[in-house]
């Protein structure tokens, strides 16, 4: 069918989130490179098209810049962070292993490193107790440094697991400004404060200029540049503008734009809408060739074969996971932890909106109907799914929408586990999953391979606490 049509394979991110998990994607381009068809007009691979208006064409823009993450830097378009000249980095899948083997050597992208020996944390952004593998391990290992300071809003887990808690502001309540499509570059938003900060909330730009002030005298200007919170959103809009102006785009003066508080939308690009990835490559491939480094497609690669990886070898390979389908016992199920409809990742899972898909006050999970017969199990009713590394209350949903051998619970659930029992009382998957890297090519995350047992709950009744708020002292 693929190879008597002109076909376009497809994918997103999820199914690379699994042990050898990066085989997938270059499984893909290998299947597309035998169809033959990379560089024609619908045909070839393509990847992330859900994601930031993954496939709308790039528009003639002015792009915003962003504030630089070193001393005289300057602002930068992009990711700054990670190019930045920082002492040690590491693959943030990793930090449950950096914090259980200080100074240890590791492998990443071919490259012997040492993970640090991390005596503090500062947290900002991000659900580290909600999107990482292996909760109960993860909780021990967060032990281990002697302060962890945490920026957030609410009071997430990882709020909870913190020493010191940072009440940061949110969107609403502090100035700013975004692009929509990190490939398209569609709009430029102005994102005025609604409301003053509440309680003792505090923007993340003052909280790093007092620290900057406290860690040396005058440390406040360096940080800041001299600049407040104005300046710097002005100076952001200036240089998209200047670079609008590079492409033809008119864009109105600061002082406009932020009075009328509207968003701009930036020119289309008719020759963009005609893109077709690695065209010019099929056409000519000597005069353009690919950022590898035999400048083809490479379906085996000798760059890979170098590094000696046993988890990940020169050319695309099925290799059997630790835990998966295939390798399950009687009575073992394949979990999967796919997205929510409700919610985006662990945001609003204490909001109005968990009545949607909440089952008996808890995270559902879902159940073949043959699987949930043969347990005693209907739709309603209150479940323990475990493992030898956690147990979760979740409730069911009976369903044939999912096959049988498998049962599904959304990712993002905030952890909430019981002192007595150990038991996740909000259903949290993350508690079940396996914390291995991916790979030691990549040491990405891979949460979908895990086996879970279940089981129609009958223990003493739990009360849900994952989304109050800690006794103050």
């Amino acid at each position: 069918m693929f190879s008597s049509n002109r076909t376009l394979l497809m994918s997103g991110w999820s199914m690379q989130r699994q042990q050898f998990g990066e085989q997938r994607h270059w499984m893909l381009v290998t299947l597309a490179a035998m169809l033959g068809q990379i560089g024609l007009p619908g045909g070839g691979f393509g990847l992330s098209y859900h994601y930031s208006n993954g496939g709308n064409p790039t528009r003639d823009a002015g792009v915003l810049p962003a504030i630089s993450a070193s001393i005289g830097g300057g602002s930068s378009a992009g990711n700054d962070w990670a190019v930045s000249g920082a002492v040690n980095s590491f693959p943030v899948a990793r930090i449950v292993e950096a914090l259980e083997n200080p100074n240890a050597k590791y492998i990443h992208n071919g490259r012997e490193k040492t993970f640090p020996d991390i005596k503090m944390i500062w947290w900002a952004g991000g659900g580290n107790f909600t999107h990482h593998q292996d909760t109960n391990r993860l909780i021990k290992a967060w032990q281990k440094p002697e302060l962890v300071v945490i920026s957030e809003p609410y009071w997430t887990a990882a709020a909870k697991h913190a020493d010191i808690v940072l009440p940061i502001t949110t969107s609403f309540e502090r100035n700013d400004m975004t692009m929509t499509g990190d490939y398209s570059n569609q709009h430029l938003v102005p994102m005025k404060k609604v409301v003053e900060p509440q309680g003792e909330a505090r923007n993340d730009f003052d909280v790093f200029a007092d620290m900057a002030e406290m860690i040396k005298s005058g440390g406040r200007d360096v940080f800041t540049e001299g600049k407040d919170e104005m300046d710097w959103i002005k100076g952001f809009y200036e240089a998209a503008q200047k670079g609008g102006r590079a492409a033809r785009v008119r864009m109105p003066k600061f002082g406009k734009f932020w009075d009328d508080n509207q968003l701009i939308e930036m020119k289309f690009n008719k020759k963009a809408a005609k893109f077709v990835r690695h065209e010019d490559y099929r056409k000519d491939p000597v005069m353009n060739p690919l950022g590898t480094p035999s400048g083809k497609i490479e379906i085996y690669s000798k760059t890979i074969e170098g590094f000696k990886l046993e988890d990940c070898p020169a050319h695309p390979t099925w290799m059997e996971p630790a835990e998966y389908r295939g390798s399950a016992k009687e009575g073992e199920f394949q979990l999967m932890t796919a997205h929510s409809a409700d919610r985006l990742h662990s945001q609003f899972n204490y909001a109005k909106l968990r009545e949607n898909y909440a089952i008996a006050n808890r995270e559902p999970i879902s159940i073949n109907s043959e699987d949930a017969k043969a347990r005693g199990i209907k739709t309603g009713d209150l479940v323990r799914a475990y493992n030898g590394r956690g147990q979760v209350l979740v409730g069911a949903l009976v369903t044939d929408g999912i096959k049988q051998g498998a049962v599904c619970i959304h990712e993002g659930g905030w952890p909430d586990l019981d002192k007595k029992t150990g038991i996740c009382k909000n259903g949290g998957a993350n508690v079940l999953t396996l914390d291995i890297p991916t790979s030691r090519l990549s040491n990405g995350c891979a949460a979908n391979s895990a086996l879970v047992r279940i089981e129609k709950y009958t223990g003493p009744e739990l009360e849900l606490t994952a989304f109050v708020p800690p006794k103050m002292s």
